[in-house]
């Protein structure tokens, strides 16, 4: 493929949103007309799942298109391997510019432990937090290689970033969430005369909801919003290309919906919480819950000493949230509207792909429970994902090939190759579909060659309408967790892996006893854990089975021999 005639491509990326929580995707309350549109005239992954549905690993699984696994960032505070090889970094080889705004998560951003999790690790595991041990495997870098998203650096001083930031030759950081993060958006609200640190943050609220402090109006104005200030520079990133006449890659990424819930007036007010429906299996009072879990619905109410984890809400606790979440997702929309129109008015929507997907999902209600970890219920490992190519670029997609040496061999594929159209009329496909599917696809349909040891399978069949059993990648999927510290009812280190197919869901928790096992068959909604039922030995054995050659077939093979011996 000529310089000429490579596309643009704007990879639009939410931050913890669920699959079902814009319009196109049949929600019927929050407004996304902007993403709508992207979506009529896309193609909606249904079932698109992650590789991991906490933060780092995800976004790492997304640059690499290789699982947690292999790409080594398997939980939230390992760094992602500045030398990886990633779909960005094989764009940039190619020619592209590319440009990074808003929340990365590619490295640390400086929160530490808290101090039960911290003695946690130590009880179980001494040597892993110890800094006076040696890693297995030592590269010596330049020190600070790795701080390059911390908040209190970008605080102390404007940051200048690497000229090869993971295949980034620009980046525009947000580092945080809500309406008070750092990074170089800390220094542009600074210039317009808003310091986040006075006028973030619940304690600086115009309104607050008083039975969860992670739900407020925030004081932060429309006009130095973090929101706004990821379109502003995507904005301007697509005149500076369009300007040096430049292929481009923009990966724009929102920090919003992320708790905490805090939009900007304009946006605190357009939902009314009663008015939001309760999720199916709100009461979680579903049998045979793990041990944690069980643990967490007979504390409805307590939110937990951490606020990144999961707890049990109460009606009007989920309410509130969920139509302060609503704001921040219209606000988001709005922000997308103002980007692609830019994209317009340079002349570009014609030769540019637009993606839009979220790096994991939120509980958000569903089995009673918020927020994420230590669960693999669908409303965390589905995502939203919808891949809009013009269709004379689908025509001339091709060399970078169909899938990575890697990719595990799936059994025939299902019906869920053949697209078909949501009840909105958006083209969808409910092929079993992941975030590390993207790597490759990208990397076709700009004709660049795929690197060595990508494990995700292109979706190019599938974005070019053939509907027969080979389009579809894969018909299972292994879905991993690993956390160095537990809570409750599930001692760390968690090592959780699940296998989804279109028949069932099966989650094990190694080291312990406890095993979920959902027949989505006759259960969609996963309220029913039959693991224990004696009818169910079958689809037990036989998924647990798969499993484990899935798992195997994820062995990294991402380094070339250079000899037989």
């Amino acid at each position: 493929m000529s310089a000429a005639t490579r596309p643009n491509i704007i990879f639009f990326i939410a931050d913890q949103l669920r699959a079902d929580h814009l319009g196109f995707a049949g929600n019927p309350v929050v407004k996304t007309p902007h993403l709508d549109r992207v979506a009529r005239e896309g193609l909606w992954f249904t079932q698109a799942t992650v590789t991991n549905p906490t933060c780092m690993p995800s976004r790492a699984s997304l640059l690499t298109g290789q699982w947690p696994s292999a790409h080594g960032t398997r939980c939230n505070g390992i760094t992602l391997n500045p030398n990886a090889t990633t779909f960005v970094r094989e764009l940039r080889g190619a020619g592209y510019a590319t440009c990074a705004i808003g929340k990365l998560h590619h490295q640390n951003m400086g929160w530490p432990y808290e101090d039960d999790q911290q003695r946690e690790i130590d009880a179980v595991d001494p040597l892993l937090m110890d800094p006076t041990r040696r890693d297995a495997v030592e590269v010596e870098r330049e020190p600070g290689w790795d701080e390059f998203e911390n908040r209190e650096r970008h605080e102390a001083a404007f940051v200048h970033m690497p000229a090869d930031y993971y295949g980034y030759d620009r980046v525009d950081l947000v580092v945080g969430h809500g309406d008070r993060p750092g990074g170089h958006y800390f220094h542009w609200a600074l210039d317009k005369g808003y310091d986040p640190r006075e006028l973030g943050g619940a304690e600086h609220a115009k309104s607050r909801f008083d039975a969860w402090e992670q739900v407020y109006e925030t004081s932060i104005p429309l006009e130095a919003h973090p929101s706004v200030y990821v379109a502003e520079r995507a904005m301007a990133r697509i005149d500076e290309c369009a300007e040096n006449d430049e292929p481009f890659f923009l990966f724009v990424s929102f920090p919003d919906p992320h708790h905490p819930f805090a939009p900007p007036s304009e946006y605190a007010h357009l939902y009314d919480p009663s008015e939001i429906p309760l999720p199916r299996g709100f009461s979680a009072d579903h049998p045979d819950l793990p041990a944690h879990i069980q643990r967490l619905v007979d504390q409805r109410g307590v939110p937990g000493d951490d606020p990144t984890m999961t707890w049990s809400v109460t009606t009007e606790q989920y309410q509130h949230a969920a139509a302060a979440q609503y704001g921040l997702i219209t606000l988001m929309d709005d922000q997308i509207g103002r980007v692609l129109g830019r994209l317009a008015e340079r002349g570009l929507d014609e030769n540019t792909i637009v993606i839009m997907a979220s790096d994991h999902g939120d509980l958000m209600g569903d089995h009673g429970l918020m927020l994420k970890h230590f669960s693999h219920y669908r409303a965390l490992t589905n995502v939203p994902l919808v891949v809009r190519v013009p269709p004379a670029l689908l025509a001339g997609a091709g060399s970078g090939g169909a899938g990575g040496p890697d990719a595990p061999v799936a059994e025939s594929a299902g019906s869920g190759a053949a697209a078909g159209s949501g009840g909105t009329g958006v083209p969808t496909s409910d092929a079993l579909v992941c975030l590390a599917d993207l790597a490759p696809t990208l990397l076709e349909l700009t004709g660049v060659e795929l690197f060595r040891g990508i494990q995700g399978r292109s979706l190019v069949p599938l974005l070019r309408g053939e509907g027969n059993e080979n389009a579809a990648p894969r018909d299972a999927i292994v879905i991993e967790e690993d956390q160095p510290f537990g809570l409750p009812g599930l001692p760390g280190p968690v090592r959780m892996r699940t296998l989804l197919t279109s028949e069932a869901r099966l989650t094990r928790y190694f080291g312990t006893d406890m095993v979920e096992l959902y027949d989505l068959r006759e259960d969609p909604d996963e309220l029913r854990n039959v693991a224990y039922q004696a009818r169910y030995a079958e689809l037990l054995q036989r998924m647990s089975e798969r499993m484990l050659a899935e798992m195997v077939a994820l062995t990294v093979m991402g380094t070339r021999p250079t000899a037989s011996a």
